[in-house]
């Protein structure tokens, strides 16, 4: 029995699963499914809009990989990275990270060698690739902090943690710089930059043959203002002033030309500078979430950055960004 156009409430979840269903999954046509429930075709049109704004349908673009090697490739030759790692677009932050973390566990995989030096950065992208669950093949390697320590509330984002991480997996051995990530003042910093430990790992952490960083933005809803190490204003003031986009391993702080930026903020990091990474044979950088953009750009025109990883959505963007600014 054929039901009548005023028997259809737009509304009815059941319905848009049908004809979502119909069109989609049964390749039926807009003209059809209008036959089938005495609809106007222009009704059709609104009712599938509504079940992909409802949720009802998800629409997914499957990238080919020949798409996603001729994104890679315009980044190499664009900014002259090594190599570029771009995952597939997820519905979601924590998938994206995942999906991005995932390609960084394969690459490292493949190219350390027993004997390798790793410097690992802090934040959730890095700690996402130490906690990778694919299969990684043992080697003798040692992961060095690049970074001081973080407040308790950071755990497993604290980069002595993903070392620890990284050793456990790998089989190999790490090493934690012992002091804070974030000093409360210039002096204080100097302070424990002239202790005799510290500076021993910061040693080792610059001759490393590998770094791992994460690219931060300059949000004041960033995870270094979650932490309290930086005031919303701040980071608001650096953006403003200053004109930083982002953060190069949780240290310098960088504007969209990839300059180094002095902010109240740099005075206060006991780590490795962004300079102190430019000797380091290969600096992998990841920026996985979509709000990173202008970070990403800024990141890659420093000339630092040997392998960036990142998603679809982000290596476009910074593609159209850097075309657009010249």
């Amino acid at each position: 029995m054929t039901q009548s156009t005023h028997d259809l409430p737009d509304d009815n979840t059941d319905l848009l699963t049908e004809i979502a269903v119909a069109y989609y999954q049964d390749g039926a046509t807009q003209e059809e499914i209008s036959k089938k429930f005495s609809v106007s075709r222009a009704k059709i049109g609104r009712m599938l809009k509504q079940a992909r704004d409802e949720g009802i349908v998800e629409i997914t673009v499957k990238y080919h990989p020949v798409f996603s090697a001729k994104i890679e490739q315009r980044l190499i030759e664009r900014f002259g990275v090594k190599r570029a790692l771009v995952a597939l677009d997820q519905p979601n932050e924590e998938q994206q990270r995942l999906q991005v973390a995932g390609l960084v566990a394969k690459y490292m995989s493949n190219s350390l060698q027993n004997g390798t030096v790793v410097t690992v950065g802090q934040g959730r992208n890095v700690s996402a690739v130490a906690h990778h669950t694919g299969v990684i093949t043992q080697r003798d390697c040692k992961f060095v902090c690049g970074i001081g320590g973080i407040h308790p509330r950071g755990g497993m984002f604290n980069a002595d943690h993903i070392c620890r991480q990284f050793a456990k997996v790998y089989g190999g051995s790490s090493e934690t710089l012992y002091a804070p990530a974030y000093a409360e003042n210039r002096e204080q910093k100097l302070a424990f930059m002239q202790n005799g430990t510290v500076k021993q790992t910061l040693d080792l952490a610059r001759k490393a043959d590998v770094a791992l960083v994460g690219i931060g933005d300059m949000s004041e809803n960033s995870y270094m203002v979650d932490l309290g190490w930086f005031t919303p204003d701040e980071v608001v003031q650096a953006r403003l002033h200053q004109g930083v986009v982002g953060d190069f391993a949780g240290y310098d702080f960088f504007d969209i030309q990839g300059n180094a930026a002095e902010t109240v903020m740099s005075d206060r990091v006991i780590g490795l500078g962004i300079e102190e990474y430019r000797p380091i044979a290969e600096v992998i950088a990841i920026a996985a979430e979509n709000s990173k953009p202008l970070a990403l750009l800024g990141a890659l025109r420093t000339g630092v950055v040997d392998v960036i990883a990142t998603s679809v959505s982000n290596a476009l963007t910074v593609l159209n960004l850097d075309e657009k600014m010249k």
